[in-house]
């Protein structure tokens, strides 16, 4: 029974970024923000900043759905 809670738990936190991750996709701030981030491509780690990831990698061609908002977990 309480592997089954901390199972719960972990799907209550899947269940916040999932419905945050759809917000974005309706307001269209995917890959879109208010204030300017660092934009790092995933396919070869090209860093844009600005308020819009760019269309296609300028580093690689690739486009703006490799981009993703940078983030420093270290």
């Amino acid at each position: 029974a309480d592997i089954f809670k901390e199972i719960a738990e972990v799907e209550e936190e899947h269940e916040k970024r999932f419905r945050k991750l759809l917000q974005n996709i309706k307001e269209g701030t995917v890959f879109k923000k208010d204030k300017p981030v660092k934009w790092k491509c995933r396919n070869c780690g090209y860093v844009h900043e600005g308020t819009e990831a760019p269309e296609v990698c300028p580093a690689c061609d690739h486009p703006q759905s490799y981009y993703e908002v940078m983030a420093e977990n270290y």
